[in-house]
């Protein structure tokens, strides 16, 4: 049986996709490919495969030992994505920026949950064939449609109306969120709850930390901020959300857009080239405040409109369905450990 030991710290900080995204594939190993792999978490003995899904320094330092067999590296960000989430002094900051891509070349292997972050990988000089891409996917069991008298005494539970039109955003609040074109629309459409689920995950560290604290403070009336939700809390707030909306200006495959998926609700975007493409074609789309107003309106408007996009969110769940990512996974792996096995990498 093939040896795969898991290096992560993702779970550490709640509220990131990073965390929900190991989670699942942490899991999906565990339940439906336990015949052919052996998994471990944050073990030093040795393995036939390691796989870093974060890159903590004694990780960096580890990755040097031959007991780590063949290397595999999980991509959730470079150094320009975190613009906008994180801000560090501008010293600290360019010496964490060469550490992130070190430690990506330190790796035989790197996965990438979109493929249009494997060109600016071979920019920085990582061969295009140690790149893969392999999305990110979500359990059903844990998020679903719920039956609507569930739907309904939660939205009781929260005191919102059974005919209000609720819009819920997901995510950590910072800048590159859009938090600032979400509060904008609640302002706009004063006839609409809106809803965020999630807090600062990084504290004060996080960028624009005064302006958003202020922003949670005094919201529009219509504005609610949940704070950090537990997980498995959310597929409760996805069920009454009549469209998910997420406005931000840079992501790599949001977890939040395939719970949203699989709980059926329609999935409003920024309309960027990396969700083209993954998910073109099931989710509406705006470039900006007026765009995303626009069409915002226009479900709220036209319940065709709407049900046309609960199918479309239907549809996509299957593609990134945990069914569908097992085979990809373990074929992934498979390939890994031969390559390994060839290259003397892995012992035994």
């Amino acid at each position: 049986m093939i040896k795969i030991n898991m290096f992560s710290q993702a779970d550490s900080v709640k509220g990131q996709g990073v965390g929900s995204a190991y989670q699942e594939l942490l899991k999906l190993l565990r339940r439906d490919l336990v015949d052919d792999f052996y998994v471990t978490v944050n073990q030093y003995g040795q393995s036939d495969l390691t796989h870093y899904h974060t890159i903590n320094p004694t990780y960096y330092l580890n990755s040097f030992s031959p007991a780590r067999g063949r290397k595999i590296g999980y991509v959730h960000f470079l150094p320009e994505t975190l613009a906008g989430s994180i801000k560090l002094p501008s010293m600290f900051q360019d010496v964490f920026n060469h550490y992130v891509i070190d430690f990506y070349k330190r790796m035989d292997q790197i996965v990438v949950v979109n493929p249009i972050f494997i060109d600016a990988l071979v920019k920085y000089g990582i061969k295009r064939d140690r790149v893969q891409y392999i999305p990110n996917f979500v359990a059903k069991k844990e998020f679903y449609v719920q039956p609507q008298v569930t739907k309904n005494a939660f939205r009781n539970r929260l005191g919102i109306p059974l005919d209000k039109f609720v819009v819920l955003g997901d995510g950590q609040v910072q800048e590159r969120k859009g938090i600032d074109d979400f509060a904008k629309l609640a302002k706009a459409n004063p006839q609409v709850q809106f809803i965020w689920a999630g807090g600062f995950s990084f504290g004060k560290m996080t960028d624009g930390y005064d302006h958003y604290q202020k922003l949670i403070t005094d919201p529009p009336k219509n504005l609610k901020f949940t704070g950090i939700v537990p997980r498995e809390q959310l597929v409760n707030y996805l069920n009454i959300a009549d469209l998910f909306l997420l406005p931000s200006f840079d992501e790599l495959f949001p977890m939040s857009v395939l719970e949203a998926f699989s709980c059926a609700t329609p999935v409003l975007l920024r309309d960027l080239d990396l969700y083209r493409a993954i998910i073109d074609g099931y989710y509406l789309s705006g470039k900006d405040f007026d765009a995303l107003n626009q069409q915002l309106r226009a479900v709220v408007s036209q319940p065709e409109l709407l049900k046309k996009y609960q199918l479309l969110a239907n549809q996509a769940s299957e593609k990134y369905s945990e069914t569908h990512l097992a085979q990809i996974w373990h074929d992934f792996y498979m390939t890994q450990y031969e390559l390994g096995r060839r290259l003397g990498q892995i012992r035994g």
